[in-house]
């Protein structure tokens, strides 16, 4: 069917609209950035894996970063490449079949690097592997997304790391950013160097992670290819890897909903949509994040406000927190009239399903003389098919 991507006008479910002439735009820049700087930048899986669409990203990169075993597949199979895998935690009935999927393989600390070395060698001899270090520096302000905070739980310290290598480590992976300017890059790559420079010379590679927002309007892209070649020019032996999620998709799509009823209660209307927060837009909830609405204002997150033309929006969920906010719109909202969220493409889509690839628990009944009877489990297909 033919749309106004403007309005919309004619859809009557919601849908997550994937918009590709951005999307290419965004991938014609990420590649010109690779180009230039000589470095990799791959596609992280735990912000988009809607693998229908993986065709058009093998136009512009070559390859994916995984965070579980459904995903380091999901890019193996689908994206038709081994992937560059890194879990917090690897466990004894799945990192056999990581390491088979993955083309690099990085240990978050030195007792599961010793867990597991040689048996993921063994599984595929062609596998490079790493460390994640930890700089102890981010600006990122908010503790929740930032992952050198205090008690973090990714990555080694310089100050625990052996003064030399063990001899299969080919490889420093270190994540600092969230949604962040190529300033905050050079700030942190100083940190990296003046921590873990004497180490370089064993290396092979170095993965500085996700959260460089290149794709943004105002970041500065020079500054990001200046930066990698001043460190290539410091440190030639060294390949470099990025591996941003949101820049891939940024402004490449909303969710777009629909108002089923108004409802109104102590002075405040509520617009009941056809989403729920909580269902398919649970960084709005869980994150200190609001989301963007064409065409509306956000006058307050309490959701409080009164006047002509404001509404909460709500949910169709039976939650009596699933509500996000009050809008002021420049008319009165109709029952069938399109909410569109915008920016909705990157983590809303994955978090939806199985955020991270992340399995669900399986679900059994224990009988009366203690026999657990088991229910469901859940498979990678499960998984894949709701990233269909």
């Amino acid at each position: 069917m033919k749309v106004n991507p403007l309005t919309y006008e004619g859809l009557s479910r919601p849908m997550y609209v994937l918009e590709e002439e951005r999307l290419r735009q965004n991938l014609s820049l990420i590649a010109r950035v690779a180009r230039e700087a000589d470095a990799e930048i791959i596609l992280a899986f735990k912000a988009y894996a809607l693998w229908r669409t993986f065709p058009i990203f093998r136009e512009y990169i070559h390859a994916t970063t995984a965070s579980s075993l459904y995903e380091a597949r999901l890019g193996f199979e689908e994206f038709g490449a081994p992937t560059h895998t890194f879990s917090p935690g690897y466990t004894d009935y799945e990192i056999d079949d990581i390491a088979r999927y993955s083309s690099h393989l990085v240990f978050n600390s030195l007792t599961q690097y010793d867990r597991y070395h040689l048996r993921s060698r063994q599984q595929n001899p062609q596998l490079s592997l790493g460390l994640r270090v930890n700089p102890e520096y981010s600006e990122v302000e908010t503790l929740i997304y930032n992952p050198c905070a205090p008690g973090t739980r990714f990555g080694i310290s310089a100050d625990k790391l052996p003064a030399d290598l063990p001899a299969d480590i080919e490889g420093f992976h270190c994540h600092c950013h969230c949604e962040s300017g190529s300033d905050v890059f050079e700030r942190t790559l100083a940190h990296i160097e003046a921590r873990f420079a004497r180490w370089f010379p064993r290396l092979k590679w170095i993965n500085f992670g996700g959260g460089h927002l290149m794709t943004r309007k105002d970041y500065d892209v020079p500054r990001l290819i200046s930066l990698l070649q001043g460190f290539h020019k410091r440190y030639p032996w060294l390949k470099v890897i990025l591996e941003p999620g949101s820049a891939f998709t940024w402004q490449t799509g909303p969710l777009v909903a629909q108002v089923v009823d108004i409802v109104e209660d102590n002075d405040i209307r509520t617009a009941i949509l056809n989403v729920s927060f909580t269902c398919h837009m649970p960084d709005c909830l869980e994150m200190p994040y609001h989301p963007a609405v064409r065409n509306a204002k956000l006058v307050d997150e309490d959701g409080t406000a009164k006047g002509e033309h404001t509404y909460r929006l709500g949910a169709n969920s039976c939650l009596s927190g699933d509500w996000m906010g009050s809008w002021a719109f420049d008319h009165d909202l109709q029952v069938g009239e399109n909410i569109i969220f915008e920016d909705m493409l990157h983590y809303t889509t994955v978090k939806t399903n199985m955020f991270n690839g992340i399995s669900h628990p399986a679900i059994a009944l224990l009988h009366p003389d203690n026999e657990l009877e088991l229910l469901r489990e859940y498979s990678y297909e499960d998984y894949k098919s709701r990233m269909d």
